[in-house]
């Protein structure tokens, strides 16, 4: 039977912990079994780091023989040792990438990373990208892609109307160490408006302030019933003139969550072409690819509105998959086949 270990969590307003509970929620509909503790949130560290540990221990004794264990990654110290007590007791474990530590904090080198990856039988990779990355550094595991992040909600998004009073609309975090281009940017936007959602931004700073509307910091499902706009932006970094630094070089393989958020709100994307979701917008028809955020002031004018119904329609199609979180259950699907396959395999040749 397919298991997982839920966990303790720090509040559900970051991306990241909205992303990992709603894969414990798309496991628990599966009926797979939670063989850890309850699902809890707590922001005060004490609690976090003994409920947690409490739920790693309780583990070892409810993870049956021949279960398979789905853990989501990373799990900071546990990891590795809960990877070796499934492993005693013949559990296979597949593994779902959040987050690569050698990239985006260069909290451990990719040679650490892959020694913990090392430990899982199937990895869930984000996208083509880090899939090919993961295999590059020589993995051990097989990998498989999520494709892009399912996003859980109840909340019906407003239709977006195209017209030709264009907004673009951008959300998270708006401090300058990741998103200094917004004082930039201003200066280049003549034919559309941006709309900003979030705490960090200093509009007093901003070149072209006139072009930018402040909501602050709103709520994930009152964003998606409330916002109004006709495109979502994924971008990040110092430059308009594409995603530099160390954030670029993380677009390159990572899903951002945000994404996911716009298409639930009914927002075509745009979005670096660089980034490792750009393909997956491309081949589905719910956005733009582009080069530098330079490039919108001529884009955006131009596109008519049969074309915008068209990335619309596109957009509510895959809108409604990650609201059932297809994508996850497609993913965990293919790494059972593969398995099944490998263990298949492996029994043929035993027995030879």
């Amino acid at each position: 039977m397919n298991c997982y270990l839920s966990r303790n969590y720090k509040g559900l307003d970051s991306a990241g912990n909205k992303a990992k509970t709603d894969m414990e929620k798309i496991m628990k509909d599966m009926n797979f079994r939670n063989v850890g503790l309850p699902q809890s949130i707590s922001k005060n560290v004490l609690p976090h780091f003994f409920i947690t540990l409490f739920s790693v221990i309780k583990s070892i004794f409810c993870m049956k023989r021949g279960d398979r264990l789905i853990l989501q990654y990373p799990f900071k110290k546990y990891f590795t040792f809960v990877c070796r007590i499934a492993h005693l007791k013949n559990i296979q474990v597949i593994v779902l990438v959040h987050d690569l530590g050698s990239f985006r904090r260069k909290a451990i080198t990719p040679d650490e990373e892959i020694r913990r990856l090392n430990h899982a039988d199937y990895i869930i990779a984000l996208n083509d990208n880090m899939k090919k990355w993961i295999e590059e550094h020589h993995c051990k595991a097989l990998v498989g892609t999520l494709g892009i992040w399912d996003y859980l909600s109840d909340t019906k998004a407003q239709n977006q109307t195209y017209s030709t009073d264009l907004t673009v609309v951008y959300a998270g975090a708006l401090n300058p160490r990741k998103n200094m281009f917004l004082y930039h940017w201003g200066k280049y936007i003549n034919s559309f408006k941006v709309r900003l959602y979030g705490n960090g931004f200093e509009i007093d700073k901003a070149e072209g302030a006139d072009k930018f509307d402040i909501m602050g910091f709103v709520k994930s499902n009152e964003l998606i019933a409330t916002v109004r706009g006709h495109f979502g932006l994924v971008w990040d970094g110092a430059s308009e003139d594409g995603c530099t630094g160390d954030w670029g070089e993380y677009l390159k393989i990572n899903n951002p969550h945000k994404t996911s958020l716009y298409l639930r709100c009914s927002l075509p994307v745009i979005i670096w072409k660089q980034a490792a979701l750009a393909p997956f917008v491309s081949k589905h028809g719910i956005g733009l690819c582009i080069d530098s955020l330079k490039e919108l002031d001529t884009i955006l004018p131009k596109i008519t509105q049969e074309q915008y119904a068209e990335m619309q329609a596109n957009v509510e199609r895959i809108s409604n998959l990650i609201a059932k979180g297809y994508f996850f259950k497609k993913a965990l699907k293919e790494a059972e086949r593969q398995l099944d396959l490998l263990s298949n395999i492996n029994s043929t040749n035993k027995n030879k």
